[in-house]
């Protein structure tokens, strides 16, 4: 008997000093079925349903509690929450029973949810829709918001019609026409940290995701993975005052179908798939982007004013208006910033009406092991203390690397052991190669095509940069200091060379497309000027 009593103190002794947040609380359950539900009902068993969202409004969530919507129901829904769940506890808002994911909608210009100063909740498994509205919207209004995770819902139907400027988002997802919108413009006191989008598909929407707030009190370490995003008329995510956000394991297909001009050809907006503002340490990868139309822009790498150490890396981009545009600010310019092992297939220019960057430009800007074909031509003007290297650029005819010769020779910034072809080799890449890069394969559109013949003399021709990358664009091990976004030792595919009068009249035809270039570039400008002076 007393070998009982004292096991029994020993558990209890052991009990009583873990942690209280080691064990899970059941929480209560409340269901909501729009097929055979009652109001009247208490709600909290699958027999005993509520008909529609409105008891909701005031319960008092708490952590472990769950709200579960009946499988094959549709639910007009515009509902407020203001609760705290806790990591290990966290509040669900979810599906119940077989079918399809229950169907919120609403009608009315409102958001189908609103999640303020939440704490770890997580709501899952929906279709969401809200054709004069929008989607989900998490904000801080009174205290910092932490852990609100979307996960497995679908979002569409929602303002996906033209415009003539850019969306505010004032009123979050609702006057931002978005499927989830963090933080509103003007609300700078607060952050939403550890937010989580993960296996969603948006489309049919004015635009996706949607970050913002202040960069004084920037979103902390938010994740959008493996995220379906596609014909929306505007952005698919847009990274604004964040610290150490991740895009990754996402698709943008066409979106920015609003090509952004009035009936005169006028810009009137700008907009991109996937960029950067008052932004630090964020990251997009492994990511595909492509079809963007907007005329402004379209471009797949941007770093808007005041990023600073943000990252594309392993970005399939192709047929977009452009492959990269940056625009740094006079009062505080765009530092550390890396573009590295990507491959951009059949994307446009990167010169507009203005250079790669405004005039305070990039700082500690790293271009490097990049595959470029079909491409466009590239601006690297207002680049300072800068890195170009590794990179293949096969451009289209008439396009060239555009660049300040005497501005790079005294800015620091280095241009070398890049591979040029169809297009003139800069004066200020001394350490470049200027031949077939000897790709395996042929198709345009097959990004396995891009990996290097073991006979390629790009092969351990690129300069050595510090490792930052362990894998290349197709997720090999680097083995090797290779040109391009391919990283390995070489395949068996056979690499032709040319011949000598082959390259001969090629050399020739990039001088004559440089010279054509040049001189459409210069009435371009004069144009510009012309219409500058007449508005």
């Amino acid at each position: 008997m007393k070998k009982i009593i004292s096991v029994l103190l020993c558990i209890i002794m052991f009990v009583s000093i873990l942690p209280i947040t080691s064990f899970a609380v059941s929480g209560k359950t409340y269901y909501v079925d729009s097929i055979s539900g009652d109001d009247s009902s208490s709600g909290t068993s699958a027999s005993g349903a509520w008909r529609t969202t409105n008891n909701l409004a005031s319960l008092q969530l708490e952590p472990g509690d769950k709200v579960l919507f009946r499988r094959g129901g549709v639910y007009e829904c515009t509902l407020t929450l203001t609760c705290s769940g806790t990591k290990e506890n966290p509040i669900i808002i979810s599906a119940y029973g077989e079918g399809e994911r229950p169907l919120l909608r609403t009608s009315q210009r409102n958001a189908v949810f609103k999640l303020f100063d939440c704490d770890y909740v997580t709501v899952s498994d929906f279709e969401i829709t809200a054709h004069n509205g929008g989607g989900i919207w998490v904000d801080a209004v009174n205290k910092d918001s932490c852990g609100v995770t979307i996960k497995n819902v679908i979002l569409h139907d929602m303002q996906n019609f033209k415009v003539r400027t850019r969306n505010n988002f004032s009123e979050g997802p609702i006057s931002g026409r978005a499927a989830i919108v963090v933080r509103r413009y003007g609300n700078a006191l607060y952050s939403v940290d550890d937010f989580t989008a993960v296996d969603c598909e948006i489309y049919d929407c004015g635009n996706g995701i949607f970050f913002t707030g202040d960069s004084a009190h920037p979103n902390k370490n938010s994740l959008v993975e493996n995220v379906y995003i596609h014909d929306l008329d505007g952005e698919a995510v847009v990274i604004e005052s964040c610290d150490g956000a991740v895009v990754t394991n996402c698709k943008a297909i066409n979106c920015c179908q609003g090509e952004g001009v009035d009936e005169n050809g006028k810009v009137l907006y700008y907009i991109a798939a996937m960029w950067f503002h008052y932004s630090t340490n964020c990251t997009i990868q492994n990511t595909e982007i492509a079809g963007q139309k907007c005329i402004g822009d379209g471009m797949t790498v941007d770093f808007d004013h005041w990023s600073f150490g943000c990252t594309y890396q392993y970005i399939y981009s192709h047929d977009n208006t452009r492959f990269m545009v940056n625009n740094s600010k006079d009062d505080n310019p765009n530092r550390g910033n890396t573009v590295r092992y990507c491959l951009s297939v059949n994307d446009g220019s990167s010169e507009r009406w203005s250079t790669l960057s405004a005039s305070a430009g990039e700082f500690g800007f790293k271009f490097y092991n990049n595959t470029l074909v079909n491409s466009g031509g590239i601006n690297f003007d207002d680049t300072y203390d800068s890195v170009i290297a590794n990179n293949i650029f096969v451009l289209k005819d008439d396009n060239r690397i555009s660049y300040d010769y005497n501005q790079i020779k005294n800015s620091g910034t280095v241009f070398s052991n890049n591979c040029y072809y169809n297009t003139m080799t800069p004066l200020v890449d001394i350490k470049s190669y200027n031949v077939l890069p000897g790709f395996s394969g042929d198709d345009l559109y097959d990004p396995s095509s891009y990996t290097l013949s073991a006979e390629s003399p790009l092969i351990g021709a690129g300069l050595e940069i510090a490792k930052e990358s362990d894998v290349d664009f197709f997720g090999n091990e680097v083995t090797n200091s290779n040109i391009g976004c391919y990283g390995g030792n070489g395949t068996d595919a056979e690499y032709q060379q040319e011949s000598l009068s082959d390259k001969l009249h090629r050399s020739l035809t990039d001088i004559f497309n440089y010279v054509v270039s040049m001189i459409k570039s210069e009435i371009k400008r004069y144009i510009k000027k012309l219409m500058d002076k007449m508005i």
